[in-house]
């Protein structure tokens, strides 16, 4: 690939024009808004003057709703020699682009599963997709050429990726992000009008569950638009479980101790089945999920504090895998949590003590 043309200059078409731009393909750039392509060829993901002729690939990063719209155009006036979209719905887009009546040799539908809570050119990373599944979906009129031009941006993208059918990505989105994120929007929703003596408890779980319902609430309606039915089919089956669960935590509450019982055992159920579902959600860089200790160190909320603490991991020889932080409520304090393999804990702790670092037990 030598030429692309990315349509739709936000936060996933930057990200992917950036790293292109960074491994030498000529990158342009358009956007319904020129002031946001403006923005994205200033960041150093291309340029925002029209190609002379056809690109080898034209990436449509536009929302779900207008996908099918901007590839017909692209498509018909010959843009370039292979399209693609970037889309996190992939069967409605097909099936509309079909009933134009288009030849879908030169199209494939893709979809990385990579994104931030923010939106727009300025958010955008060259390593947003590193190391994150990147989905084709490709069919038996896809064109060879196509797929492997769809293949070398994912390969630009350091992503990984992943062929599946585009009516079974649906239901997989629906399942790991569309339906989790109204869930956790439900969540949030409960602290909007809450005692403000109850919000200044929220601690890492709360933010944890809350986080990604921080995302632009109109990105997420086009997102849901194209995906409604598996959506609604999950909540659905989230709603009988939470029905369950009342009823449960209503038994808890009654006298009889035969009802007590019934509710301990559904609160057990719903617990069980939890711990079940979290550990099939693939670890670090998608492998197997692993069990690691918890080194919990306490610290100061000072510049080059985190720096000094991964700076003395390493000379003790230990690789930090993960690394988690509860601030410290009124208190410019906080807890960072560092996750080790269970045979360098010891060792972590032992060589931070010496450095004078407090360690919690």
């Amino acid at each position: 690939m030598r030429t692309a043309l990315v349509i739709g200059t936000g936060l996933i078409g930057t990200s992917a024009a950036l790293s292109l731009a960074g491994r030498g393909v000529v990158v342009h750039l358009t956007d319904h808004d020129p002031e946001q392509a403006r923005t994205a060829a200033a960041l150093g993901a291309g340029t925002d003057e029209a190609p002379g002729g056809p690109v080898d690939l034209a990436i449509v990063a536009a929302p779900p709703a207008h996908v099918a719209g901007v590839l017909a155009d692209a498509m018909r006036r010959g843009l370039a020699r292979g399209y693609i979209d970037v889309a996190s719905v992939k069967g409605g887009p097909r099936r509309e682009l079909e009933a134009l009546g288009l030849d879908l040799a030169a199209y494939i539908g893709t979809h990385p599963m990579s994104g931030r809570e923010k939106s727009g050119p300025l958010a955008a990373t060259a390593d947003l997709f590193e190391g994150r599944p990147w989905v084709l979906t490709p069919t038996r009129d896809t064109d060879t050429e196509v797929l492997n031009l769809a293949l070398e941006l994912v390969s630009h993208c350091r992503a990984v990726p992943v062929v599946m059918d585009a009516d079974a990505h649906d239901r997989a989105v629906a399942l790991v992000s569309h339906m989790p994120h109204l869930v956790s929007s439900m969540v949030a929703a409960r602290l909007e009008h809450a005692e403000e003596s109850a919000v200044r408890l929220c601690g890492q779980g709360i933010r944890d569950v809350t986080r990604i319902a921080a995302s632009d609430p109109r990105m997420w309606i086009d997102i849901l638009s194209a995906n409604p039915g598996p959506v609604a089919d999950l909540l659905s089956d989230v709603a009988g479980d939470l029905e369950e669960t009342v009823r449960a935590l209503r038994a808890l509450q009654s006298s009889d101790e035969a009802k007590r019982g019934e509710g301990v055992a559904g609160i057990q159920d719903v617990l069980r089945r939890g711990n079940a579902g979290q550990v099939r959600v693939p670890g670090k860089h998608g492998s197997a999920p692993r069990a690691y200790e918890v080194v919990a160190v306490l610290i100061d909320d000072q510049p080059g504090q985190l720096a000094r603490i991964f700076a003395d991991a390493g000379r003790a020889g230990v690789n930090i895998e993960d690394v988690r932080i509860e601030h410290a409520t009124g208190q410019q304090a906080g807890l960072v949590q560092l996750m080790v393999e269970p045979q360098a804990a010891a060792v972590l702790s032992a060589a931070l003590r010496e450095r004078g670092w407090a360690i919690r037990q």
